[in-house]
C-alpha cells in the first residue's frame, strides 16, 4: 500500500522502517527487505525521490516507477515516496525500528540518530549482500 506523508502518522509505532533511492532495485536490495523483514514488524519503505536521486546520479527509473516495484514486494507492506528528509518522515511516522544495512554502522547522519534516540526509536543493523547502485550504473555507462 502506497501511503503519504499525513499517513504516516496512522502507522507509529506499528512498522519498522527501511529507506534509500533503490535505483536501480538489485538484489542486495531484496536482501535488504528480507532481513527487516525477520525482524518482526510489518515494513515501510521510504523511497527517496527522483530530487534527491538527482543529487547522486541520473535517475534510471523515475520515482513513481520504484514506488510501483517496491510496494509490488512481499517483504514491504507499505511504501512512501519522500518528497522531504528521512528527518521528518522518521518523526511524522516514529516507527518501531530504523532499519539499515550494516554497511550503515558508525556512518548515520547524526540528527537521525538524535531523533531516534528521543523519539525511543530502535536502530537495527542487517547484514546483507552489499553491493552499489551505482556502482551498477558506473558497470553500465550510465
Amino acid at each position: 500500500m502506497i501511503v503519504t506523508f499525513k499517513e504516516l502518522a496512522l502507522y507509529q509505532g506499528r512498522v519498522s522502517l527501511v529507506d534509500g533511492a533503490f535505483d536501480p532495485l538489485h538484489a542486495g536490495h531484496i536482501a535488504y527487505f528480507q532481513a527487516a523483514a525477520d525482524c518482526g514488524a510489518p515494513l515501510l519503505c521510504n523511497v527517496a525521490s527522483d530530487r534527491y536521486v538527482s543529487t547522486k546520479h541520473r535517475p534510471l527509473l523515475p520515482e513513481s516507477q520504484r514506488v510501483t516495484v517496491i510496494n509490488a514486494l512481499r517483504d514491504v507492506m507499505y511504501v512512501h515516496l519522500n518528497e522531504r528528509d528521512t528527518e521528518s518522515v522518521l518523526r511524522q511516522l516514529r516507527p518501531m525500528a530504523y532499519i539499515k544495512g550494516s554497511d550503515w554502522k558508525g556512518r548515520l547522519p547524526r540528527r537521525q540518530v538524535d531523533i531516534c534516540d528521543s523519539l525511543g526509536i530502535r536502530i537495527c543493523f542487517v547484514e546483507t549482500v552489499k553491493e552499489s547502485s551505482s556502482r551498477l550504473l558506473r558497470v553500465a555507462g550510465l
